[in-house]
């Protein structure tokens, strides 16, 4: 807790806890909140007062006084360090970088000098803009700051700013002081002691909320505890205050989820996040719209719990809030208004409304203090007084700044500052005592100059506790991986089984051994993209001081040592005793060493490359050539000797090669084998002694039948037995080196994960740098952004905008209707009921709110009604007008999420255009769908950002957008908006709830869930659903003017009056005890059930109809999509470069072969290695083709927007031509290089170029298709994938397939690489080198040609000299059709039924694409249901 700070309870006997928190202690239940909010920072540490801590909620006799002298005694007598910290700031500016727009790249900007030019430019002198400027002030112990201002103007930054957290600015400038201690001081030394707590909400989703929580508590618990007190001890009784003040006993074992994870709701994580915070026990904390999400009850609650622990704990509290109510803002004690990066004011909080209106402005009807001080700042949402028109009053954030500094306010606020200065600056007194107290936290053998609170090794134990939850949260991955190696074993040992122990055997030895360690390795790149997902949540733990980054890096690997031992040790039984390899305990123990250990070391490798790269796919890129590379310069596809000598010094840098020299040389050393190749032999040749024979196995002795196999090692490879261990210290000296650059990398690369925020326009339309500029009244009356003058307590009556009136209305009267929804969801050990017995109506022309505390069931209930939920159970009835729901309800419905759900490289007008292109009827012309889409940006004040990119926009924009995405497809039936006004300033939710019902008016019907409404906004609303906990209405009905129909409700059936002055939504969340920790004495469900309004609404529950459409939308789509690649130039310079580099690095390798037997077999291999490219460029591709889908399944296919098949044509036709492009790129850099004939290449070109890349599209998707995330999908295909290259032919040749041979003719390459191969070198001459010719003795009296004849006439091959009695030399080849033909099964003949056979698997793969797509991710009750529930 915040109160814990160096104590477990760091109390100032002088403080006081704020008066203002009793004041708005009302009958409603706010006491027990109080009772339970002193614990903050108080008993949480205290083992003897456990049992008060678990008894406050409730317990009315509890005496807080009297606890709180207990507490401070008990302090004192164990003589506890306390220490507190203020922040000081004087002429505080702070530049950012880059302009605050720019332009989107694509794909033509890359390679436009113009854009290159300027690209120079900047990065020679970066634009720079001044984000603050002008800021002074103090924030002391003990004080709560507000700080208002709209969204945009800074307020984040200056959260950060005095938060220190100053990495992303280009420069801050200016003095801020920390007492005593500069911003370097804190940075280096008590970074934990200030602490900025984002607005975004990311955690690990599979560890619950006790887990995420414990885990914090346990990262920065003290030294210094009362006495008796564990660790253990602190930690439960820490995490069971915090699940009490924010009411999350209940969701205690819940995953905290995120988007593809069901977990605790949207309110349920912000306070999730706000504990995490909390449990940092920082001297200053920033909250930034900390309390977004929260009902107003929760919200209250949080800042009462703030103000209590700056109280009492003497903390400092720095809040940003966007909708502040009056009861909340009443908590704080000063606050700072914000105008586009200028100080407007700064001050005591009670004072500031009227410094305002004496300035000139006046607030408008029942508008709160804080909305009246943003609105303010906001040009067309301000009203002037009636006096003040024709005078000079401050209306640009300028004036507004030299306004304030000339005032009274302003001489007291430099008054205080240097009154603050004078008392805490430059007292080294006082910086000795804060140093001592800290040091006293640091756990003994923590560096007491740095700011982590526990040692090194107990963040590692910390931090493996948590990999070890996260794995099991998860377990879907760890299982998948286990199944494919095992299938991989079982499949590898089939394929090769029970070699023989003769030299045949020789080849497939090499292969399985290589396949073995290769597997391993590359199917350690399926972690990256979960590596990067993990980062931000990573980034905001390092500034928290709760651990160092590497040590992150360090226990996910040490935790997956031993899962990589069991599945390794699994994967290395079932192949090394089904293949039959050498039978020796230790020959086993040291194959099974060498290929964990060589995973363990290629894990650290790609790990590194994540944490090295700013971006996924630059990552996934490098990885796809260091794979390439791996497998080339191991030595099995070509033998380091026969590498050019240019490059063979990449064998030296390459672990794999000395795992594989190591694992080979173990295998052959014992092996003395039966020579099968003796030449000449067969028909003829029975009476022939060994001197007249030869094996022509490399290694062979003359006399000799057998092959001793450490010499056919040594010749065929230059490895040497003896070298054995050598080769394995090489090994671990590579995992070791890798794992110190991952941990180098994690430690200092962390922070490059994110960019400042610049708003992106398309390329060839203005940037416009002005966007958040002020404008004066006269220019920016014309907009239709904000609301006219909110005059008159009515605001539905007043006049609508010229463009709002444009909107035609929806062609339909129906109701819809629901009657005792019942909705029961499936948890560990039974079933939860989410709803229970809920109805209820939304007619045309009316504005129907949905409220309730955090996690009543708002966004269930709106999923349900909305038949977006494919989880649990739902009962009761769904009618419109009286009728069942039609087929294509969702299509005539709108559904605005929570989430704002983009495909990020789109354009504001794209994603309305593609919104009404494809969910308008097929008869709107092109000009009506545009001018329509334009009316529609000009009512969700869009007009100025129409072509800026969604990806780059602000909360607010992309809120705006989520609506007008929804708008476009003029749903005539409903439209659902979940949060609409979740994360903006009060200007901007009461424009959008005033664009809302003008929508009404015009006779659209909305539903919309709502958290915080003042009670201006809540005037808007014509209905209100209210639920409680548990999914129960507690009231629905008209609210009437000035709410009076709802208020009448209330305080008929026993609720306390409502104020005139009170916000009547709060007021009715209060009396129904919402709130993280509220009750109600009153059971309001039962007072519902039984009055005559619930009567009334079953009685007005009914009547009738609507009709149906289907619309093409693959065209759209696949535009859409094309679109979205040409804007991500990042993915596709990542694929290009991966072909070129590929093309490139294989080409060289293979340089020139020539027409001898190993060159041949080079140009074999390096086919076979072209095609494996395609296992990164898959990754790549499934990245991304799982992200488009998934704002397929989250927005778009609820909403009915196009079909399945639509998405799915679409991403194969947006794959291929960059595909077919970049395969051309490696066909060029490859082709030529490796000395293929010209006059072959276009059937070449065809098959690499156009037709494989056809295949790998199709494969990846259809494999991508079946899995729930891109870790899934790449393990799964690096299965399939494997499968396909071990049966065509080359790891194991076509004549030793055994019973394997059907799967050599349902194995895809097998045909690819036949028509490559055959193709481009069938029909050619093989001319043996001279270290190939195999030297015979003839009998003698027999010349080489009448000995060797009848052998060849049989076999094959040609003498080089015929004519000679001695030592003949033998090619055992002739051509490469012989050669092709009797090691390969390849057949030049074959080329164009191999292009027909290859084509006909694209269509297959098509098909299948469809198929899984179906099965996996639209049928219910899928058979990876486990899977896509836990990620």
């Amino acid at each position: 807790m915040p109160g814990d700070s160096n104590d477990p309870s760091p109390l100032s006997p002088t403080s006081q806890p704020h008066t203002s928190t009793a004041s708005h202690d009302k009958a409603s239940g706010n006491r027990r909140v109080l009772d339970v909010k002193t614990t903050l920072g108080v008993t949480s540490d205290e083992p003897g007062y456990r049992n008060s801590v678990l008894t406050i909620v409730g317990d009315e006799d509890f005496s807080f006084e009297k606890h709180l002298k207990d507490i401070i005694k008990r302090r004192d007598e164990e003589e506890i360090k306390w220490r507190e910290l203020g922040v000081v700031f004087n002429d505080l500016r702070v530049v950012g970088i880059g302009a605050r727009s720019s332009l989107q790249p694509t794909m033509g900007s890359l390679f436009s000098p113009a854009s290159l030019l300027r690209t120079i430019s900047e990065a020679r002198h970066p634009p720079v803009r001044d984000i603050l400027s002008g800021f002074e002030g103090v924030i002391a112990p003990g004080e709560m700051l507000l700080v208002l201002g709209k969204p945009g103007s800074g307020c984040s930054t200056f959260l950060k700013t005095l938060a220190n957290q100053r990495g992303e600015y280009h420069a801050v400038e200016g003095e801020v002081e920390y007492d005593s201690f500069t911003p370097q001081d804190i940075g280096n030394h008590y970074r934990g002691d200030v602490i900025y707590c984002p607005e975004d909400d990311i955690h690990f989703p599979t560890l619950t909320v006790e887990e995420t929580l414990s885990f914090a508590i346990k990262t920065r618990t003290p030294q210094t505890r009362f006495a008796n007190q564990s660790r253990k001890q602190f930690n439960a009784e820490f995490l069971d205050v915090l699940l009490r003040i924010f009411g999350l006993q209940h969701a205690r074992k819940t995953v905290v989820g995120n988007a593809a994870i069901r977990g605790v709701s949207g309110g349920e994580k912000k306070r999730v996040s706000i504990a995490e915070a909390l449990s940092c026990r920082s001297m200053i904390g920033a909250w930034d719209n900390s309390t977004r999400g929260l009902d107003a009850s929760t919200a209250l609650e949080f800042v009462q719990a703030l103000r209590l622990g700056t109280d009492i704990a003497r903390l400092t509290t720095i809040v940003s809030i966007y909708q502040a109510g009056e009861q909340l803002y009443e908590l704080f004690d000063k606050v700072c208004v914000i105008a586009e990066g200028r100080m407007a004011y700064f001050g005591p909080a009670k004072a500031a409304r009227q410094y305002f209106i004496d300035m000139g402005y006046e607030p408008h009807n029942r508008q709160t203090t804080a909305d009246f001080l943003v609105g303010v700042t906001d040009p067309i949402g301000r009203k002037i007084r009636s006096g003040f028109k024709g005078t000079a009053v401050p209306r640009t954030a300028e004036e507004m700044a030299a306004h304030f500094r000339a005032s009274q306010l302003g001489h007291l606020n430099r008054q205080a500052i240097d009154e603050y200065r004078a008392l805490h600056v430059g007292k080294p007194d006082r910086k000795d005592a804060y140093r001592l107290s800290a040091v006293m936290e640091h756990s003994h053998h923590a560096p007491k100059n740095n700011s982590y609170t526990i040692s090194i090794p107990m963040q590692v134990r910390a931090v493996m506790v948590r990999r070890m939850q996260i794995i099991k949260g998860d377990l879907s991955a760890q299982v998948v991986q286990l199944c494919a190696q095992i299938f991989q074993g079982i499949i590898m040992g089939a394929v090769f089984l029970q070699l023989p122990d003769a030299t045949s055997g020789f080849f497939s030895r090499g292969g399985v051994l290589f396949f073995a360690l290769f597997f391993g390795a590359i199917s350690a790149m399926a972690e990256i993209p979960a590596l990067f997902a993990q980062r931000p949540i990573i980034l905001r733990h390092h500034k928290a001081a709760m651990y160092y980054p590497f040590i992150e890096a360090f226990a996910h690997t040490v935790v997956d040592i031993p899962i990589t031992f069991i599945i390794q040790a699994v994967f290395c039984v079932i192949l090394y005793f089904m293949v039959g390899l050498q039978k020796s305990a230790s020959q086993f123990f040291i194959f099974f060493l060498t290929v964990f250990t060589m995973t363990i070391t290629m894990k650290a490798f790609f790990r590194m490359l994540a944490a090295s790269f700013k971006e996924e796919s630059g990552a996934t890129s490098m990885a796809g050539i260091s794979v390439l590379i791996v497998s080339l310069y191991t030595g099995y596809t070509i033998p380091r000797l026969s590498i050019p000598g240019a490059l063979r010094w990449i064998t030296y840098l390459n672990p794999l090669r000395y795992g594989f020299e190591g694992i080979l040389t173990n295998e052959f050393h014992t092996l003395n084998a039966t020579c099968t190749t003796l030449v000449p032999q067969g028909p003829g040749y029975e009476n022939i002694s060994l001197a007249n024979q030869v094996c022509t196995t490399v290694g062979s002795l003359p006399g000799m039948i057998t092959v001793d196999g450490n010499r056919f090692v040594n010749m065929s490879y230059g490895y040497s037995y003896s070298d054995l261990w050598k080769n394995y210290g090489i090994i671990i000296a590579f995992g070791v080196g890798f794992f110190v650059l991952l941990l180098i990398a994690a430690e200092y690369n962390t922070n490059s994960a994110f960019d400042t925020v610049v708003t992106l326009f398309k390329q060839g339309t203005r940037a416009m740098e002005d966007i958040a500029t002020t404008e004066d009244e006269e220019k920016s009356s014309k907009l239709s952004t904000r609301p006219p003058s909110l005059d008159g307590g009515a605001p539905r009556t007043a006049g609508a905008p010229a463009s709002y009136s444009a909107l035609e209305k929806p062609a339909t009267n129906d109701v819809f209707t629901w009657q005792h929804i019942q909705y029961v969801v499936p948890v560990s050990g039974g079933e939860r009921r989410l709803l229970d017995d809920v109805s209820g109506y939304v007619a045309p022309g009316k504005l129907t709110a949905l409220m309730g505390e955090s996690g009543a069931g708002k966004t269930t209930l709106l999923n349900v009604l909305a038949q977006r939920v494919d989880v649990g159970v739902v009962m009761g009835d769904r009618f419109v007008s009286g009728q069942p729901v039609p087929a294509d309800f969702q299509a005539q419905t709108g559904y605005c999420q929570q989430m704002d759900t983009h495909l990020p490289q789109t354009t504001v007008r794209e994603a309305l255009l593609f919104s009404a292109r494809l969910r308008q009827p097929e008869s709107v012309s092109s000009a009506e769908l545009e001018s329509y889409v334009d009316k529609c940006l000009i009512m969700c004040g869009l007009e100025n950002y129409a072509d800026a990119i969604v990806g780059s926009l602000g909360v607010e924009h992309r809120k705006r957008t989520t609506i007008g995405v929804e708008l476009a497809a003029k749903p005539k039936l409903l439209l659902f908006l979940d949060e609409p006004t979740s994360g903006l300033d009060s200007q901007s939710a009461w424009a959008i709830m005033k664009f809302l019902r003008e929508l009404a008016n015009n006779g659209q019907a909305i539903l919309c869930t709502i958290h915080q409404p003042s009670a201006e906004l809540f005037q808007v609303f014509d209905r209100l659903l209210l639920l409680r906990k548990g999914g129960q209405t507690v009231y629905f009905g008209d609210i009437g003017d000035k709410s009076s129909i709802m208020l009448d409700y209330f305080e008929r059936n026993g609720a306390t009056h409502c104020d005139a002055d009170a916000n009547p939504a709060e007021y009715m969340l209060d009396t129904i005890g919402a709130g993280a920790t509220a009750t109600a004495t009153v059971d309001w469900h039962n007072i519902w059930k039984r009055s005559p309004e619930a009567v009334e609404l079953q009685a007005q529950i009914e009547r009738i109809h609507a009709e149906g459409r289907a619309r093409p939308s693959a065209v759209v789509l696949t535009k859409r999509n094309f679109l979205a690649y040409w804007r991500n130039p990042t993915y596709l310079v990542a694929k290009i470069i991966l072909n070129i580099a590929g093309g490139l690095l294989i080409g060289f390798t293979f340089f020139d072969s020539k027409d001898t037997l190993q060159g041949t077999q080079n140009k074999l291999f390096s086919i076979f290695l072209a095609t494996i490219l395609s296992v990164p460029i898959t990754q790549q591709l499934q990245s991304v083709y799982i992200d488009i889908r998934s704002i397929y399944e989250v927005r778009e296919r609820p909403s009915r927007m196009y079909s399945w098949t639509a998405l799915a044509t679409s991403q194969i036709l947006v794959e291929i031509p960059w595909n077919i492009f970049c395969s051309s790129l490696f066909f060029l850099c490859w082709y030529w290089t490796v000395g293929f004939a010209t006059n072959r290449a276009g059937y070449t070109y065809l098959m690499y170029g156009v037709v494989f890349p056809l295949y790998y599209t199709t494969i990846a998707e259809a494999v991508g298709a079946m899995a729930p995330n891109a870790v899934i999908a790449s393990l799964l295909f690096s299965t399939v994938f494997s499968f396909v290259v071990i049966f065509n032919g080359v790891l194991q040749p076509f004549r030793a397939l055994g019973w394997w041979k059907w799967m050599y003719r349902v194995s895809p390459f097998t045909y690819l690489v036949e028509g490559l191969l055959g193709q481009a070198i069938g029909g050619q001459l093989i001319n043996c080198a001279s270290d190939e010719l195999v030297p015979i003795n003839p009998p003698s009296g027999l010349s080489c040609a009448a000995y060797m004849d009848p052998f060849i006439s049989s076999a094959g091959g040609y003498l080089t000299n015929p004519d000679a009695t001695t030592e003949c030399l033998y090619c055992p080849y002739r051509t490469t059709d012989q050669f092709m033909f009797s090691s390969f099964n390849i057949l030049d003949s074959h080329h164009w039924r191999n292009t027909g056979i290859v084509l006909g698997i694209v269509v297959f793969n098509v098909c299948a694409i469809f198929a899984f797509t179906y099965i996996f991710r639209i049928r219910k009750g899928n058979i990876f249901s486990l899977f896509k529930g836990r990620r």
